[in-house]
């Protein structure tokens, strides 16, 4: 018997609950995998509480790696043993799960499956956030928030990487080395000093094309003064709380910013651009261009724990629960 984390309400992490479940057969396109790590992710904590709804009783996960057991019908570019990784649909907190063969990719060699899945949903976030959202050049000087985060750590590396010059928030200063080895030329530690002010002396005066916020409500209103005119305002998540109704006339006063809530599943949406992002990606974390940074393991039965330390902001860089 298959074990699963579900929840049947939503709330505190006391809601979460290891459980045996029945794993069906896979049906035509779906494959059976068998998960040998499951990614941690914020995202992970809203589906928990609420701030997302989603359908109950739920098992929770947005990410994982694991190896193919069996396949339905009409599965083709696959085979069982392969080694494969996932972002989304939901449900990856299990030993065991179905998983539509079109949001499957191959890892590849050279990958760990600890790897992939640490860095599935958090890379091809970055992924998007550069290349899509708003497309980063050399040269450009943009602002990651959380830099030390799964996300941020990335972010950070990748945009480095592209001869962009990063500056990063942190939640400490212990975590300001973590943030500059990641790549951030400058670290700021909100509540020391202001972002915005200190953001406008580094690019004096002219403020960032761009301000990748994951932090949200404590961040929100401060990012928007860090921007140039025409400035882009990504905010793609929610670690401090939903960003409160904004006046749209704030936008044209700081200067005709553009505002987006960008999410992974609109980027990745058909199998294209899947392929596109993790071709990228795994490209660059093959090159040594970005190194993700696994400095927690739990098991899954422990996942209670995992979310008290990642919203208590416990933790840096990526977060993977062992089935």
């Amino acid at each position: 018997m298959s074990h699963a984390i579900r929840i049947y309400k939503t709330g505190g992490p006391e809601e979460l609950k290891w459980e045996p479940y029945e794993v069906a057969a896979p049906g035509a396109g779906e494959v059976l995998v068998r998960n040998t790590a499951v990614g941690l992710n914020y995202i992970d904590t809203y589906h928990r509480s609420g701030l997302y709804p989603m359908p109950l009783p739920l098992i929770l996960g947005s990410e994982g790696a694991g190896v193919v057991e069996k396949l339905g019908p009409r599965v083709k570019g696959f085979k069982v043993g392969d080694r494969v990784a996932y972002a989304q649909p939901i449900g990856a907190y299990a030993q065991n799960l179905i998983r539509p063969a079109a949001r499957l990719v191959k890892i590849p060699t050279g990958v760990s499956n600890e790897v992939a899945a640490a860095m599935m949903l958090k890379g091809m976030t970055a992924w998007y956030l550069l290349r899509r959202t708003y497309k980063v050049k050399k040269g450009d000087t943009v602002l990651v928030h959380a830099a030390a985060g799964g996300v941020g750590q990335i972010l950070c590396q990748w945009a480095k990487h592209l001869g962009v010059t990063v500056i990063g928030t942190v939640g400490s200063q212990a975590k300001v080395a973590m943030a500059k080895k990641c790549g951030c030329k400058y670290v700021i530690v909100p509540g020391a000093e202001s972002v915005s002010k200190r953001v406008r002396e580094i690019t004096k005066g002219r403020g960032v094309p761009v301000v990748y916020d994951g932090v949200g409500k404590d961040t929100f209103m401060d990012s928007l003064d860090c921007l140039s005119p025409l400035g882009v305002m990504a905010s793609f998540g929610n670690a401090s709380g939903a960003v409160p109704p904004v006046n749209i006339g704030v936008l044209a006063q700081k200067g005709s910013l553009f505002l987006t809530r960008p999410t992974l599943v609109n980027y990745t949406s058909s199998r294209e651009d899947l392929e596109t992002a993790t071709r990228e990606l795994f490209s660059v974390v093959k090159k040594g261009a970005v190194k993700i940074s696994i400095n927690q393991t739990y098991p899954l039965s422990e996942a209670a724990q995992a979310h008290r330390d990642l919203e208590a902001r416990k933790t840096t860089g990526s977060t993977i629960l062992i089935p």
